[in-house]
């Protein structure tokens, strides 16, 4: 089983002037620490207006960063919004490929619709239509990034015509594509379609069983993939603070993963919020006593506790656990004693085994997934002589020009000093 870390940028009030900056700092130095002792990957959300819950909302700009202070740890995002309201998907397309290229193919493509009102309202994105969204943007991302050029589309909620998105990235045909899941449903609908499923809900590992099952069994017998190829993983969630002694592992890390589901409730499902102006931290600390309690059933102890707790969810088949670590308060130093210390004592145990788990199962899963890209509608290439010409403004302003003006402008000396023909040579 691989292990990741996931950063929401969460920043719970009171803001002094420099809180973002070393928030985003200690992010960075934590990101490069898991990077030395073997953590498989980071992931970081976008997310936008969502005050003290997240300050992500420009994920690229992190994980570039991250890339250039890193050598081996995956860098996924996790997730792109993908309704054009939010990013226009050519822009992701060449995002996700720049990335890729200076992180030398680390990226992990994690996709999502978002279900915030604060998000949809601000973007205009219709809520009853914002899963078609996703699924036309996911699809055309992809063969942007595979094709060469793209063809061009006409669809329900964006259009644009044949154009050679560039640059391509390492990864080819493209990043392993992910989806944010946050119900049995939403697997479903990953294994359908060849997509690794990011699972945001926190249940137990008895509970994961059933969707792990659910997943591998319709990615083996109803999978079409969206993309140009299949990434067949699961990965889930859950709070993370790792100390020799129980009680002090819940003192640093209870009261962060209990502020994360908290603020996620509040902007999600029951708050009342005023831009720049509710405090969730001081509505979160009222609510404490009322609050569940969080401990090794949760991702917080021991060495010995984390170990038996992942150790249940490799059982049941979950590929990845991401741990969410940064969460409300936690403080830095807490942070990166804990991952020193899982490095050290839990992940090892782990390791040891991976690459034969993961060989078994792509061997198990390749004949359906050879099935699966056989079923696959593929977007019909262009071929040379159908690829449209381009012309520069400069010449169509030119050949709209009356025949006498044309002859004055006919050529233009660019600052090379070349000069170039700018009226149509074979008009007489």
């Amino acid at each position: 089983m691989k292990f990741g870390i996931f950063y929401e940028h969460q920043l719970p009030r009171p803001w002094s002037e420099r809180s973002e900056q070393e928030l985003f700092n200690e992010a960075l130095d934590q990101v490069e620490l898991a990077d030395r002792l073997g953590i498989d990957s980071a992931w970081e959300v976008e997310h936008h207006f969502l005050e003290e819950y997240s300050h992500s909302s420009a994920p690229e700009v992190f994980l570039a960063a991250c890339s250039q202070r890193t050598k081996r740890i995956r860098l996924g995002h996790g997730i792109v919004l993908m309704p054009p309201g939010y990013n226009h998907p050519a822009r992701v397309a060449e995002r996700i490929a720049t990335l890729d290229l200076v992180s030398g193919g680390r990226v992990e493509f994690g996709t999502g619709e978002s279900s915030s009102l604060a998000e949809l309202g601000g973007f205009g994105v219709a809520v009853d239509k914002k899963r078609a969204m996703w699924r036309e943007s996911v699809e055309q991302v992809c063969n942007m990034m595979a094709m060469d050029p793209y063809p061009g589309f006409q669809g329900e909620f964006f259009s644009m015509p044949c154009r050679n998105v560039v640059p391509k990235p390492v990864q080819r045909p493209h990043p392993p594509l992910w989806v944010a899941c946050s119900n049995r449903d939403t697997i479903h609908l990953a294994a359908k379609l060849g997509i690794g499923a990011l699972t945001f809900a926190f249940i137990d590992p008895s509970e994961a069983r059933h969707w792990v099952d659910d997943y591998y069994r319709t990615l083996e017998n109803e999978c079409t993939p969206i993309g140009h190829a299949i990434n067949p993983n699961i990965a889930m969630v859950t709070g993370f603070s790792c100390h020799e002694d129980a009680e002090e592992a819940q003192r640093r890390g209870e009261d962060g993963f209990r502020f994360f589901g908290y603020a996620l409730g509040h902007h999600y499902i029951f708050g009342e919020h005023v831009p720049g102006r509710t405090d969730i931290w001081k509505r979160f600390e009222a609510s404490k006593p009322m609050l569940p309690r969080a401990g090794g059933n949760r991702g917080i102890g021991t060495p010995d506790q984390l170990r038996e707790h992942l150790r249940s969810f490799e059982e049941v088949g979950v590929d990845q656990v991401i741990f969410i670590q940064q969460g409300g308060k936690n403080q830095h130093e807490h942070i990166c004693e804990s991952l020193e210390l899982f490095a050290g004592r839990v992940l090892p145990g782990f390791k040891e085994h991976e690459a034969e788990r993961e060989r078994k199962k792509l061997e198990r899963l390749a004949p359906a997934l050879e099935k699966a890209m056989a079923r696959k509608t593929w977007m019909k290439e262009l071929a040379d002589d159908e690829i449209p010409v381009l012309q520069a403004l400069g010449r169509q302003v030119v050949q709209q020009m009356p025949k006498e003006q044309r002859e004055q402008a006919a050529t233009f000396q660019g600052s090379s000093g070349l000069t170039v023909p700018l009226s149509d040579p074979n008009e007489g």
